[in-house]
């Protein structure tokens, strides 16, 4: 799982400005100094984006890998009944 959450650091040390949701006391995590006066919000919020869809992938090759799927033939049933849609 990736998540990001943004933080200050100062006089050695990272101040996180929330608090993670959901990671345990033992989570990994890299930081990433950004220069203020270079930094683009709307392409770091792309870049945040393109990370959580990277892992979002690979949590789903995990999932595929441990045969936690399903025949797609029952996944079109269920829409088709769930949707009312005639097949």
């Amino acid at each position: 799982m990736i998540k990001t959450i943004e933080g200050i650091y100062q006089d050695g040390q990272i101040h996180l400005t929330q608090l993670p949701q959901d990671i345990s006391d033992r989570s990994q995590f890299l930081v990433t100094f950004l220069d203020p006066g270079k930094i683009d919000p709307t392409k770091l919020r792309q870049l945040i984006d393109q990370l959580e869809t990277i892992a979002g992938i690979g949590q789903g090759f995990e999932e595929l890998n441990a045969g936690q799927t399903r025949p797609i033939g029952d996944f079109f049933q269920e829409m088709q009944q769930k949707y009312g849609i005639s097949g």
